[in-house]
């Protein structure tokens, strides 16, 4: 809510553009922290689950189409919607066929890397096009694309991670321990 209000009040605007990029950056870490620091919530992700957390990804369908549509008014930079729009669509509808087939960690992990990858070429395509004072760009200030970037992108972002780890802790692998902690 507090992204539509602040789209539709000018917060977004009157900020410098490159201050959203650290805005998008707090919307997957501070969940990630979150996740990270508190048992609590460790534990209801987990009840969750993994199917959950990847069906949560076919909203990118819708998101892909918004980028479509703005990239046909000339209202984004055409290889932001190539790389966004075009990888949202492929990974929303990875999502739907991983719920459509038998249950198997494979799928989830094979949904989530490439759902990573399409997550981390879109933000870098995104923020390269800020960093060039791209015009365009500042129609992700606006609704309905604001909900997309500054709110969409971060909790995929977080998922992605927390899937990544509810896979790594179903596997049974340990991270290996640092330098210090091994001579310790």
């Amino acid at each position: 809510m507090a992204v539509a209000v602040a789209a539709e009040t000018g917060v977004y605007h009157a900020l410098p553009a490159l201050l959203l990029a650290p805005i998008i950056a707090a919307g997957i870490v501070v969940p990630v922290i979150v996740y990270a620091l508190s048992d609590s919530f460790r534990a209801y992700i987990e009840a969750i689950g993994l199917r959950p957390l990847t069906a949560f990804h076919i909203w990118r369908i819708g998101a892909a189409l918004l980028f479509f549509w703005y990239g046909t008014h000339n209202l984004l930079p055409e290889i932001f919607v190539q790389d966004a729009g075009w990888g949202d669509l492929i990974a929303g509808f990875l999502a739907l066929g991983v719920l459509l087939l038998p249950e198997s960690g494979n799928r989830y992990l094979a949904f989530h890397l490439f759902g990573f990858a399409d997550f981390v070429v879109a933000v870098g395509t995104g923020l390269t096009f800020f960093l060039l004072h791209d015009p365009r760009m500042a129609s992700i200030q606006t609704l309905p694309l604001a909900l997309v970037v500054l709110y969409g992108v971060g909790i995929s972002g977080a998922s992605h991670i927390m899937a990544f780890d509810l896979l790594r802790r179903r596997s049974g692998i340990e991270p290996k321990a640092n330098c210090a902690t091994a001579k310790a």
